[in-house]
């Protein structure tokens, strides 16, 4: 069979087990997302297995060090893998739910109800957790899944799969609610995101370049961010303390990530005080500083002069950008203009200040006194993540079960007839 067919039947199966998704209740969604918990645990061992296999082939194609960090299945990855399908289980099920119920004029009563979205289609790259977590997050929402994972992670993938398909049967849903493609044929990226009569979003996560380029060619709507270049200003106002734990935590807990700071901007009053301090800890980690005129006269010739090409860069790699600001104004001018509308923060002992910072730094997460690697829906109390999105639909910042709905209005009548 041909890509083409491959897809348009694949998307045939997705959209038939979507509206069977529909029927299901919270409890057999729960059953199921329990069933694969206990299976992906018991399994650990086949997905080891499969995952040395993609590690090895990865490396001898000569993978960059931030995607083999995010290909790796570990035991404690499993177990999180395991632990977030029974986090969503806990979860309260969206479906369903009435809001805004009124009475108008005319005696019919009107409000809304959550409903899925129907058939989520999610591309992404190394992450073989992300097949997990898609699946568990589109089930608990009553979405079917079209998953289509990097090759680099083919074998891994598969093996998830395998256990995830294990729990739907088991709690007597269709397998197609739940499909990990099997191919790694690029074409079929470019089939999924042409098919708006079988799919209705599409999730990718992945490098800019994948997400540019299925934002620029989908027929379907796009979830989406393109990269996280997250900041953290620290405030003449802030706790030394305060500000070097976050300002390291930010930068140095993982670099591989989209909530991962990159640029670090720190008030002029305060810049002789924190600098040396943090520069010193960040050096002990081999993290690679580049700066402006003023943070290199504070640093010294250790620090390589900065650009705009800095200012605008996720590196995902021990690098970070310095910038030494005048005020709060400029600090939200550098962040509106050259971060990526993902997640900022402030360290500040300003009520006034950290209101304002609120306010006016337009980024999907916006954090007072505290690590940008907080911005994830594990650390949101969402179970898991689809993904984050930096796009102004209904869904902003890390999308759980909630951004998998959409909302439609309900009438309530007892026989009434507009005149």
């Amino acid at each position: 069979m041909n890509v083409k067919d491959y897809m348009q039947q694949t998307g045939k199966a997705a959209r038939k087990a979507s509206r069977e998704l529909a029927r299901a209740d919270t409890a057999q969604k729960n059953r199921a997302l329990l069933a694969m918990a206990d299976a992906i645990l018991r399994d650990q061992a086949k997905l080891l297995a499969a995952n040395a296999q993609d590690m090895d082939a990865a490396r001898k194609a000569g993978l960059e060090p931030a995607l083999l960090e995010r290909l790796a299945l570990t035991e404690k990855t499993i177990a999180g893998m395991a632990e977030g399908l029974c986090q969503i289980a806990a979860l309260p099920d969206p479906v369903g739910e009435v809001s805004e119920m009124a009475y108008r004029p005319s005696g019919i009563q009107l409000g809304k109800m959550r409903v899925p979205l129907g058939v989520v289609g999610i591309i992404y790259e190394a992450r073989p957790n992300v097949t997990a977590d898609a699946a568990g997050l589109c089930l608990k929402s009553g979405n079917a899944a079209l998953l289509r994972g990097g090759s680099e992670a083919f074998h891994s993938n598969q093996a998830i799969a395998a256990c995830v398909h294990e729990g739907l049967r088991a709690a007597g849903l269709p397998a197609e609610a739940v499909q990990v493609l099997a191919t790694t044929d690029r074409a079929a990226v470019g089939e999924l995101i042409t098919m708006p009569q079988y799919v209705d979003v599409i999730v990718p996560r992945g490098g800019k370049g994948l997400i540019a380029r299925i934002s620029a060619e989908a027929r379907v709507p796009v979830i989406k961010h393109l990269d996280g270049n997250c900041h953290v200003y620290i405030d003449d106002t802030a706790s030394p303390d305060k500000a070097f734990n976050i300002a390291l935590n930010a930068k140095t807990h993982r670099y591989g990530t989209c909530n991962t700071m990159e640029t670090l901007l720190v008030h002029t009053a305060f810049a002789e005080f924190i600098l040396p301090r943090l520069a010193e800890a960040y050096w002990e980690k081999d993290v690679e500083l580049r700066g402006c005129e003023r943070t290199h006269a504070i640093l010294g010739d250790k620090v390589r002069p900065a650009s705009d090409e800095d200012w605008a860069s996720e590196y995902l790699a021990p690098i970070l950008a310095i910038k030494v600001v005048k005020d709060l104004d400029e600090a939200i001018e550098h962040i509106n203009h050259w971060g990526s509308h993902h997640t900022d923060a402030i360290v500040s002992e300003d009520y006034g200040r950290t209101r304002r910072f609120l306010r006016e730094v337009d980024s999907a997460s916006v954090m007072v006194n505290a690590s940008t690697r907080f911005a994830d829906g594990f650390e949101y109390g969402l179970g898991a993540e689809i993904g984050i999105s930096t796009d102004k639909i209904h869904a902003r910042g890390p999308v759980g079960l909630t951004g998998l709905t959409s909302q439609k209005w309900i009438v309530l009548g007892d026989g009434q007839i507009r005149s």
